[in-house]
This record gives structure tokens, sequence and C-alpha cells, in this order.
């Protein structure tokens, strides 16, 4: 019964759940970044990018603290626009146009985003939070002199190197309106004590340098005094005003040029004012101020491109994109069923032809030429050399079991009729029985050699030898053995071919062609070993006389148990190994093995190996 594959494992299956994955997770990141872009777009285009907008509307707002009026800012105006990529535009409260980015007359948007005014603004900048409404970039009569800022910029490095010197980590800022103060990183005691101290490490009076840089300059005093002859009819109509003790404090931190407080001497008694005295004084700096900074201003903001076509998620729209995102999923899902149908049709073809028993030899259909295609071709060069396999299989339990059964039938045959007495247990028939059992030691030995040369544990022990020594050899073992066949050994050599090989195996092999040339070579036939050298080799052949081999025969002569000689006679064939061992032989000593032969002309055995260098000890 043929094994039922799960559905959620079938090929046919996961190629399409895969293929609904990546169609799901496109159209899903497709539709995510559509919705991104899109809100982008929507946030800019309504003016929700806050961080923009409140650098835009700082540095507007410096811009006109800094000036007094907006003659210079259609420059400013058009650097802000192209960095944030906005369309600015400021006008007057009647609409006026001051500056447009815009390169083109387009409307306006219908409100303002906010109002460009320094002397009333919320903005955050880098000297901080306005709680005071007015930007301290605004500094108006309060800015200090060059002569004023060079001296306390000498005196502000000097409490610094000083503050270096006892070990303590300082930094050196200034205020819009140009005045330095010494920041101490650490706030401890210690660092409060060396800052009293570092005032006068120089010799100089406490009061000379601290004044200088904890109270106002001349230009600053000045317009203290103008800030509070301009506080003071709010004061005195508030009943603020007592006996003209009101005198203004200053901020050296520079969070704020003015501190907003008075100091009021009443019964010797000081306190802070109220509110009420801070109102004034920030409405006397307002008008000390505005001749110094820009009137206020409308400050419009939208997107870069007013021609551009806004994006409208309208239901059609949403329809679309619902739309495109459903034909894309069935358009894979079709496209990946084609396609998976054609792919699993060859494999279901395969795994039914694997799945036949191997005596079939069943083969699997060839439809296309892509890698199925290409299995199915490898599956059925697989079954044909399976069939050649069990083919020679056969053939070889078959040879093997009729070369055993010989030897061991003709002792067996003597040993029962010695038993029964029929035949004394003479040397002739003790020496019939030793050549059978060598006829049975040798097919084994044979076997043995060929298992070890298929396992690949055949060892040889190389040395120099004489390719001489070794013909001579192998004439001298067979000599008798070709005088009894009526067969004439010849040998021809040269004396300088060396060879680098294991000479019992040598001579194993070179014996294997001569008894078998002996064995097919008539009488007054003759077989001829020679050796020489040819080039970077040397050639071992055997030539006999004898009936020679057919075409047709000649691919199979070194097969395991071929024989020429159907009838397997052992007149005229050995055990059908000797030839194989041969190849082997030769394949082991990096050499090859060849034939050649003509019908009616004899054969000529040929083995070729590399030559070695002659021993230096030779002369």
């Amino acid at each position: 019964m043929k094994p039922r594959i799960p559905w959620r494992k079938r090929l046919l299956v996961r190629l399409l759940f895969t293929s609904v994955l990546i169609a799901l997770c496109s159209v899903a990141a497709t539709a995510w970044l559509a919705v991104t872009t899109t809100t982008s777009a929507l946030e800019e285009e309504q003016g929700q990018d806050l961080a923009a907008d409140n650098k835009i509307l700082a540095e507007l707002s410096g811009y006109a603290a800094d000036h007094p009026d907006w003659s210079g800012v259609q420059h400013t105006v058009r650097e802000l626009a192209a960095k944030t990529g906005r369309r600015i535009a400021l006008t007057t409260a009647d609409r006026t146009p001051i500056a447009d980015s815009a390169l083109h007359d387009t409307p306006l948007p219908p409100r303002p985003a906010a109002a460009v005014d320094p002397l009333h603004t919320d903005t955050y900048t880098e000297f901080g939070a306005q709680l005071s409404g007015i930007d301290p970039r605004a500094v108006g009569p309060f800015r200090l002199t060059g002569p004023e800022r060079e001296k306390l910029d000498a005196l502000a490095k000097r409490e610094q190197e000083c503050f270096d010197e006892m070990g303590v980590r300082s930094t050196v800022q200034h205020t819009p309106g140009g005045r330095p103060h010494v920041v101490v990183d650490e706030a401890t005691d210690t660092a409060l004590y060396l800052k009293v101290k570092c005032g006068n490490v120089y010799g100089e009076s406490t009061a000379e340098t601290r004044d200088a840089l904890d109270f106002p300059t001349a230009t600053e005093t000045k317009a203290l005094d103008a800030l509070a002859d301009l506080a003071r009819p709010c004061l005195r109509a508030r009943d603020m005003d007592l006996g003209g003790s009101l005198s203004l404090t200053y901020d050296t931190t520079g969070r704020d040029p003015v501190s907003g407080g008075f100091l009021v001497t009443n019964k010797g008694v000081e306190r802070k004012t109220d509110q009420t005295a801070k109102e004034c004084v920030l409405n006397a700096r307002r008008t000390q101020l505005q001749p110094y900074v820009a009137p206020a201003a409308e400050l419009f903001l939208g997107i870069g491109d007013q021609t551009a076509p806004r994006f409208d998620m309208s239901p059609a729209n949403k329809a679309r994109i619902v739309g495109a995102a459903g034909l894309v999923l069935a358009v894979t899902v079709a496209v990946t069923a084609v396609v998976a149908m054609r792919l699993v049709r060859p494999l279901r073809a395969l795994t039914a032809a694997a799945q036949q028993p191997p005596e079939l030899h069943v083969r699997a259909p060839v439809r296309t030429r892509d890698e199925t295609g290409l299995l199915a071709e490898a599956f059925n060069d697989l079954t044909e050399r399976r069939e050649r396999l069990e083919e020679q299989r056969k053939a070889m339990v078959s040879d093997i079991a009729h070369e055993l059964r010989s030897p061991l039938t003709n002792i067996r045959g003597w040993l029962e009729v010695t038993r029964d007495g029929l035949v004394d247990p003479d040397p002739a028939l003790l020496g019939s029985l030793h050549e059978e059992a060598l006829v049975l030691q040798r097919i084994i030995d044979d076997l043995q050699d060929l298992a070890a040369a298929d396992a690949g544990t055949l060892r040889v022990h190389r040395e120099p030898v004489r390719a001489a020594d070794l013909v001579d050899q192998a004439a001298a073992a067979h000599r008798v053995a070709a005088g009894a066949a009526g067969v004439t050994l010849l040998t021809d050599t040269d004396g300088t071919a060396w060879l680098h090989a294991d000479p019992v195996r040598m001579r194993q092999a070179l014996g294997n062609l001569v008894s078998n040339a002996i064995r097919h070579t008539p009488a007054d036939g003759t077989v001829t070993l020679a050796a020489r050298r040819d080039g970077d080799d040397v050639v071992l052949t055997v030539t006999d006389t004898g009936p020679g081999i057919a075409a047709d025969d000649l691919p199979h002569v070194f097969e395991r148990f071929w024989r020429a000689e159907k009838s397997r006679s052992r007149r005229t064939g050995g055990s059908g190994l000797g030839l194989p061992i041969v190849r082997h032989l030769l394949a082991a000593h990096d050499g090859t093995a060849e034939v050649r032969s003509e019908p009616g002309k004899g054969a000529e055995f040929t083995l070729r190996l590399p030559a070695a260098p002659a021993p230096a000890d030779v002369s």
C-alpha cells in the first residue's frame, strides 16, 4: 500500500501557502507604505509638523528681535523654505505681503499659522522659554558697546582661569546683549566659595571685578534708568512708588535682561514687589524696545508646491486599492497553482516508478527538460545501471559456483571411491587431489585480490625494480609449462628500463598474462615477453601467436568471469579472474592495461607504467 502524504506536507500545498504568504506580505507592505506616505503628506499639508513650524517661528522671531523692520527678511524666508520644504509667507495684519517663498502668485492659506511679534511671544529658543512674553534676543538699548564687551570678556576669561587653577570646570556664556558670565559646572558650596574668591585673586578690589561682571555697565545703567522712568507713572498710579526710593536690579545669569523686580524701602524693611509691579515693568520694557524691533507680522505656512494634487482618500480610492490588492492576490495564487501542478506531476510519476518492485525495472516518463526532467532521466539511468548490475551479479554467482563446483566434485569423488576401497590412496591419487586443492586455492586467492581491490585495500610495496628482471623471472616460472604445451617462450628486454613497483605484484600480473597466452597458443607457437622504455613510461608486452580475439569480444576481455570459450573448458580457459586482477594491479601502480588483437594473428597485451630513474648504486 502506497504511503499517504499528509496534505500539509504536500509540495503543491506548500507552494500555494508560500505564494499566498508572499502575496499577503507584499500587499500589506505596499498598503502600509501607501498609508504612511499619505499620512506624512497630509500632516505636512495641514501644518501638523510642529517641529518645523516652531523652528520657522523661532528664526523669524529672532530676525524681528534684531532688526527694526522687515526690509531684508526675504532672503531669510527663502532659506528657511529650502531647508524645511514649506511655503513661508509674512504679511501685515491687513494681509499686505511682506515676504513670500512662493515663486508664483498663489493664494494664502485661510488662516495664519502664528503671529511673529518679539514683544509678545511664547516660543522656545536656545535662551529658554519666554515667561515674560518678550524674546530675549530683543535687547535694544541694553546691547553693550565694543569696549564694554572687550573689558567684560577679559575679566570673564581671568575668572575662568582662576576656576581652572582650582580644578573646577567652568564655561563662559554670553547673553544676547553681549554680556559674558562664568558658569561653574559643579553647583556645590565649594564652587560658590571659589566663585567669590576668584573675584579678587589677581589683586584687584572685589568691587572692581564683581561690579563689572555682576552689575550693569554704563550703557545698561542708562537703559535701566530710562526703563525706570517709563515704569514710574504706572507704579505711581497704583501707589507703589514710595518716597522716590524706586530702583531696578539686574539679572547677571543672562536669562532675562531685567529681573522684573523692584526694591521698595518702607520703614527699613525690604520686600519684592508683587505681580502688579512686574506688569508695569514688562509694559515699560515693551515701550522701550518697540523702536528696536520689527513690527508684528502674521506667518502663513503651507506645503512647498500648492499646485501639486492632493491625495484624496475617498471611498472610491479605497475601493481601488482593495481591488488592486485582491487582483494581485488572485493572480499570484492562480499562477502558483499552475506552476505547482506542472512541477508536481513529474514528481508523482517518478515516485510511482520508484515504488514499483525492483524486478519490474519501471522507467519514469520524461515530459520536461527542467530539473524534474533531469531527475527523471537520472532515475532511468539508475534503473538501467541496476539492471546491468543485477545481470552481472547473477552471472558472477553462477560463474563462482561453476568454478568451485568442478574441483570440489573431483575431490569429493576421489575421496568417496577411496573410502569405499575401490581405489588405493597411491601417490598418483594424492597428486590429483593436491592439484584440485591448488585450483581451489588459486580461485579463492583471486577472489580475495578482487575484493581487496574493490574495497581500496589492495596494498603494494614499491621499490626500484629492473623491468628486464621481471620479464626474466616470469619467463623462468612458466618455461616448464610452455615446454609441456609445445610453446616457445621468448624474451626481449631493454636493460635500461627501471620501475618503482611491487616486484611480487608485477610478477603476478605478468604471470597471469603469460599463463593465459600459453593456454591459448597452439603447439609450435610462440609467446614473447618484452620490456622497453617509451619516453617517461616503461612498456611491458606479452604477445602470442594464438587464434586471436574477435573484435566484439575485445571490450569484455578484462571483465570478471568472461571467457571467449563459452564451453568453459578448463583446457582452454581459466577461472576468468586473471585479467581483471591484472587491470587492478596496474591501476594500483598508476599504470594501464590494454589489449590488441586480430582474429588469426594472435593477441598482444600491453602494460604501461611510469618509468623510474635507475638507483645511484647501479652502474
